[in-house]
């Protein structure tokens, strides 16, 4: 690329404006010389042939379109041209055109013959003063600078070079590097700077600092303007001053002052300065604040006698006279009567100096010293009333020396320990405490002073022998004399032991017999699995068979007898090393630390079977109880007490199922089951916490085929082993304790389901819930049915709870108030498998319920089977004598429901009308009417 290509090579807007108007910059007149005439930002539209000649082009032509920046440069003082055959010395002179202010004319004067007149001697005398002009700017930390407007060029000293971390050799540059270098907060500043430089008066010098890019050095930046006899700015002279030293010894300086304030302040202390021949006592600002002076207007010494209490001015005015007449140092403290009538307490400080001229000063402090002695008096006043109170506190309280021997004590500890204090004095600690105690040194004294320590228990021994259980607390301290000594008092924590062992106790046993609960079960197994010889535990899960129907038929204190009679034959009858507890209801656990020493597993087992197979003596009856007996052994798969007690209770089902009396042991299917059923139930969980179940629906439909109602049935889409139907999972949430956590899901769900279903004809369509967990009577069953109606929305009445016939049965009062309260609201109860319980049809009219569902064993033979079509019409009968709702539930055929409904059923499910069906499809089936039924 061409010199003159780089030249031309600007702003195409310059060049534009040249080409658009060459005409008329041709009719502009210039002057005959080297003149070129330039835009307002610098580009040059015309020049003439001498300016042409002197850049060495053979046309003005190759000028247009150039910057004057770019074609007249800065080196030092020094202006360049770039000529094609070099740069070449000029002296730019620059002017607005007079007929049209929006150009500039500059006139480039040929000063090359100035440049090379000068010697080498001089040149070298140049250099020399420059070399030490530039040492002398960077002694003083001080750069220079020359900012030419019309060329928008910048020269920089090399000392302001370093200052910016750019090269020295780089002397020149524009306005706006200058600025950039600012630190970024700082360019509002700069930038005004160079504003107001650029139009305040001539010789008028402008001051601003600036910090560097980086925030770390500041800068004292001066600049002034010169102009030319047009009144125009010619260039623009400054200096950049390193001032951070300065700053941080200012700001050094001020913090220092202000330290020095702030603790006078929070000391409370002002200083004073006395001049004997004027008698002007002058006082710092803290003073005067002290004094409450509102002034700071010198005072007089009489003056501020004055102010002093008149009860202590004539002996402070004595106790000045050492210092006034001798110049003897001095302290004084006395009452102040401030001007706002308050009293302090001033202490004060004197002494004699000589000032820079060698007169006698008097200087001094004084101090508010109010608090202080205040202080001072609460803490004697405090001392005493600690005196009293140890003296008279029924805690012990004992004072021992560094030999932890007791130097004093409160009448407390005397009676405690059943001493007289004379006899205490000199015992030491260990004389005082129990023999059986392994401790019997306080803290070591050598801790610091205010050091407290607490011995949660310590046995100490009274006068006549008997353990006295204390409570200690320990603290370092030191009296007056600097003499290190220890505080102790002792709380007595017998009783509070006593009752502490006692809820230890009922928080490992069971109430009612008194043997280890489950609690103690887990810490026991625990303990045994934590052995080496592990395997040689045995867990033994002991179910009574039968044990309801004796709560059913004698009462459950009856029940409560025999359970404690079981428990003493354990207790009596276990060899040793078995320990018999009792987990809940009718279930034992025998735990065996050493099965081998009672001659194995199967010795154990009949053993314990024989002692649980016996005769009861009752309340005048004689009962006989059997048990049935699941026993588990670590297997080598580090199993946990939990998991023992786990694969045992599996075992003891396993033996139940084979009949009462049985004994079974968990074999590695069982306990592979078992662990089976445990995943299963933190599945079951789960799947309950992120809504991993689902709903299908049942209709439950009138004689004319419409869907009245619908039961909602609960599935589990399980990931691995696809949907489950209740019956795979019930028992585990039973066994897992979930089903009130499950019925909770099944009825919100339920619910929220149901409240958008389709309405035809006017009649919306009622949603049964079946309940097992959450039942009447219940913890909060009222408020889990109302709250999930309300968040729901649905009706009342369109609500259906169902409960088994055999949760209905001898219901308390409180339960039939429940009932009662929800029925009030609109909720109806239905009984579900009528029929099948151990009610009589005569206690129909007792249960609290509005539905009646006749059970399918019955349904399914009301077509063939005399008795089952007896039993159905009785309780249609019975159920519409009082007004109740009756449904056929399992109707299967046709028969069954010409059958039923001849009878005078109200309502019929089963699958002669529709299975259960998934949520989205039962929507459907409403949507489409009433059901097809069968004809006669």
């Amino acid at each position: 690329m061409t010199e003159r290509s780089e030249r031309t090579r600007t702003t195409s807007g310059g060049l534009g404006l040249a080409a658009a108007r060459s005409e008329e910059f041709a009719l502009l007149p210039l002057p005959a010389a080297p003149a070129l005439l330039s835009t307002a930002d610098g580009v040059v539209v015309r020049a003439t042939d001498q300016a042409a000649k002197l850049a060495g082009e053979s046309t003005p032509a190759a000028l247009i379109g150039c910057r004057l920046a770019d074609l007249v440069t800065r080196n030092g003082s020094v202006s360049l041209l770039r000529a094609r055959h070099g740069a070449h010395p000029v002296r730019p002179l620059s002017w607005p055109h007079a007929d049209d202010e929006r150009l500039r004319v500059t006139v480039l004067v040929d000063v090359s013959d100035l440049a090379d007149t000068g010697s080498s001697a001089a040149q070298a005398a140049e250099d020399d003063e420059r070399r030490w002009l530039i040492e002398a700017q960077r002694i003083a930390k001080v750069g220079s600078w020359v900012y030419y407007p019309e060329t928008g060029e910048v020269y920089r000293s090399p000392v302001l070079a370093e200052f910016l971390g750019e090269p020295e050799s780089q002397s020149t540059a524009d306005l706006q590097s200058m600025i950039d270098a600012t630190h970024p907060a700082d360019l509002p500043r700069a930038h005004q700077f160079y504003e107001d430089v650029l139009s305040a008066p001539e010789d008028e010098l402008l001051e601003v600092e600036l910090r560097d890019r980086a925030g770390k050095r500041v800068f004292l930046c001066t600049g002034r303007a010169e102009h030319d006899r047009a009144g125009r700015v010619e260039r623009v002279q400054g200096t950049v001053q390193d001032v951070t030293a300065h700053r941080a010894l200012e700001r050094q300086l001020r913090d220092e002052q202000r330290k020095l304030q702030d603790a006078q302040r929070i000391a409370r202390l002002g200083t004073w300065e006395w001049d004997l021949r004027s008698n002007v006592m002058r006082l710092s600002n803290m003073l005067h604040e002290i004094i409450g002076k509102p002034d700071t207007t010198p005072i007089t010494f009489d003056s501020y006698l004055d102010r002093v209490h008149p009860d202590d001015r004539s002996w402070v005015r004595r106790a000045w006279r050492p210092l006034i007449e001798d110049g003897d140092p001095i302290e004084v403290e006395h009452r102040y009567v401030r001007v706002d009538g308050t009293t302090r307490i001033l202490r004060l400080h004197g002494t004699a100096i000589k000032d820079a001229d060698g007169r006698d000063v008097l200087v001094g402090t004084a101090q508010d010293v109010t608090e202080q002695r205040a202080v001072v008096t609460r803490m004697e006043r405090s001392s005493q009333r600690f005196t009293d109170l140890v003296s008279i506190t029924p805690v012990g309280i004992g004072l021992f020396d560094r030999a932890e021997r007791l130097v004093d004590a409160n009448d407390a500890l005397c009676d405690l320990l059943g001493y007289r204090l004379d006899q205490l004095r000199g015992m030491s600690a260990k004389d005082i405490t129990h023999p059986d105690e392994q401790n019997t040194s306080l803290p070591s004294p050598a801790e610091s002073s205010g050091l407290r320590r607490r011995v949660p228990q310590r046995v100490l021994v009274r006068s006549d022998g008997e353990p006295v259980y204390c409570e200690l607390r320990t603290s370092a301290s030191v009296q007056d004399d600097g003499t290190h000594f220890w505080l102790v008092v002792f709380q007595d924590i017998t009783e509070r032991r006593r009752a502490a062992e006692a809820l230890r106790y009922q928080a490992t046993h069971d109430d009612l017999t008194g043997l280890p609960n489950r609690t103690a079960v887990k810490d026991l197994l625990s303990r045994l699995l934590g052995r080496a010889d592990s395997n040689r535990t045995a867990v033994l899960f002991c179910d009574i068979d039968n044990f309801k129907r004796v709560n059913d038929s004698l009462g459950h204190d009856a029940g409560d007898e025999l359970l404690v009679a079981l428990a003493r034959r354990l207790e009596a009858g276990l060899p040793d090393g078995c320990t018999a507890a009792r987990l809940s209801g009718d279930e034992f656990v025998i735990i065996c630390s050493d099965v081998d020493s009672v001659g194995g597993v199967d010795s154990l087992a009949t053993r314990v079977s024989g002692l649980l197979r016996t005769a009861v003596p009752v309340h005048g009856q004689l009962i006989r109880v059997s048990a049935s007996i699941g026993v588990a052994v670590p297997d080598g798969n580090s199993a946990g007490g939990e998991d023992l007690l786990r694969f045992a209770d599996a075992a003891m089902f396993e033996a139940k199922q084979r009949g009462a009396g049985k004994v079974s042991l968990a074999s590695p299917a069982l306990m592979a089951s078992a662990n089976r059923q445990l995943q299963l139930e933190g599945q079951l969980r789960e799947a309950l916490h992120n809504d991993g179940l689902a709903l299908h629906y049942q209709p439950v439909v009138d004689a004319d085929g419409v869907v009245v109602t619908a039961e909602a049935l609960v599935r589990w889409p399980h990931p691995d082993r696809g949907m489950l139907a209740p019956d795979a999972f019930l028992p585990v949430a039973e066994q897992g304790d979930l089903l009130r956590e499950l019925d909770r899901w099944v009825l919100r769900t339920a619910l929220r389901e149901a409240a958008s279903w389709p309405v035809r004809v006017g009649r919306p369509v009622g949603v049964a819930v079946n309940l097992a967990g959450l039942v009447p009577g219940g913890p909060e069953f009222v408020d889990a049915v109302a709250d999930t109606v309300a968040e729901t929305g649905i009706a009342w009445d369109r609500v259906v709870l169902e409960l088994v016939e055999t949760a209905l049965v001898d219901l308390p009062s409180r339960t039939h108030d429940e009932m009662g309260e929800l029925v009030a609201r609109g909720v109806r109860f239905a009984v579900d498998d009528f029929g099948t319980g151990y009610s009589s049809l005569a206690r129909l009219k007792d249960l609290p319920a509005q539905i009646i569902k006749v059970d399918r064993r019955f349904v399914a033979g009301v077509g063939g089977d005399a008795s089952d079509f007896a039993v159905a019409r009785a309780v249609v009968d019975m159920a519409r004598a009082m007004g109740r709702y009756c449904v056929a539930e399992g109707v299967e055929t046709a028969t069954q429901f010409h059958v039923l409904s001849g009878v005078g059923v109200d309502a019929y499910q089963g699958f002669l009308f529709s299975g259960a069906l998934p949520a989205r499809e039962f929507r459907e089936l409403i949507a489409r009417g009433p059901m097809p039924v069968p004809r006669a």
